[in-house]
């Protein structure tokens, strides 16, 4: 699993969640996370989940820490499990900072306001995860919290720690699979 802060702003629109956008765009190949800064918007046309079509509810900020991760020889369940795996960690990290967050499935909230965005997705060859905490909540289409009220000042520093954290879970889930000997009836 490699990983890469993105120091470059870059708008998610949702084609970003597609087959080898990392590796054609930063040359990551194989398993891998980035993060990047960025205005989000996702209109229904790109949106990959379902339910926020039928409900007409398209994404918007002004600016949000995005993650996008692809992994391969994953299930769909699997990089589902890996998402809230993900969603843990960055709760884990937030907390961190000495603040009180709590997670609903895949969703991190702020004094019950919303914080994040997350979907999984699986592609021809690989699955796709793309989370997302606001930086700046005004404009958001819901109520919002962002990542400046936590006291969090160096997104670099604070991304780095997240895709640090997960890369190492990946990591020794993988050697954990490579060490066990397997067994018949």
């Amino acid at each position: 699993m490699q990983s890469l802060f993105i120091d470059k702003e870059l708008k998610y629109t949702g084609k970003e969640l597609s087959p080898h956008w990392i590796y054609k765009n930063f040359n990551l190949e194989g398993d891998a996370i980035v993060a990047f800064v960025g205005e989000v918007e996702v209109k229904l046309d790109e949106m990959v989940d379902i339910e926020d079509v039928i409900n007409n509810e398209p994404i918007y900020s002004k600016s949000m820490i995005n993650f996008i991760i692809e992994q391969y020889d994953i299930t769909l369940l699997g990089m589902v499990f890996a998402q809230r795996l993900f969603v843990s960690i960055i709760k884990e990290v937030l907390e961190e900072y000495n603040v009180k967050i709590s997670r609903r499935g895949d969703d991190l909230y702020y004094n019950e306001r919303k914080l994040s965005v997350s979907i999984a997705t699986k592609s021809i060859t690989s699955c796709l995860i793309h989370t997302a905490l606001n930086i700046i909540k005004e404009g958001a289409p819901v109520s919002a919290a962002d990542i400046s009220e936590l006291g969090i000042k160096d997104v670099k520093e604070f991304a780095s720690k997240v895709m640090l954290k997960y890369t190492r879970e990946v990591n020794s889930i993988k050697k954990a699979t490579y060490k066990v000997r397997g067994v018949v009836e």
